[in-house]
């Protein structure tokens, strides 16, 4: 099906707009270390009660609303990668996944991985986290696990670094 004008205008908007908005933040980012202070530096300056945090939700839950955004499925998992790394990202790659109640690939983050975690449906909870940020550190590894509902987890990787393993748990 072919969008109208108006759709491919409104499109590269919502795209634009998001990617200002992130690019906001790794502007922030893209010096610090991913660690745990990065990770409370978040919550308390980025965190849900923000307006960052309120936009970055809107544009991702726009962008999957328009089907630009997470629009691959397989496993149970709507994902895609929005923007690949780039300058103006400071580095960092973009992917946005949709997911309720399921556990995803296990993969290993060889320079980390921050995550921005936004409920949609239910009480959910993203590796037994609730709504805000969540830093894993360099070499960290795990199987992404949402439960207790629906949530969009927004994915910064620096370098768009990532590896999957065929580990189970």
């Amino acid at each position: 099906m072919k969008s109208s004008p108006s759709t491919t205008d409104e499109i590269a908007r919502a795209q634009a707009r998001f990617k200002t908005r992130l690019t906001d933040v790794t502007a922030r980012i893209h010096t610090r270390a991913l660690n745990s202070a990065l990770e409370e530096w978040l919550n308390a300056n980025l965190g849900t009660d923000t307006p960052t945090y309120r936009e970055l939700k809107q544009s991702c839950e726009e962008g999957v609303a328009q089907g630009w955004l997470c629009k691959h499925e397989a496993a149970g998992l709507r994902y895609g990668r929005i923007f690949k790394p780039s300058e103006d990202l400071h580095g960092f790659s973009v992917d946005v996944v949709d997911m309720e109640n399921v556990a995803g690939p296990h993969h290993v983050h060889p320079q980390g991985e921050i995550d921005l975690i936004m409920p949609i449906e239910g009480d959910a909870q993203f590796d037994g986290r609730p709504a805000g940020w969540l830093v894993c550190p360099p070499g960290s590894a795990h199987r992404p696990t949402v439960s207790h509902g629906r949530a969009l987890i927004l994915y910064l990787l620096p370098n768009g670094d990532i590896q999957f393993t065929r580990q189970e748990g």
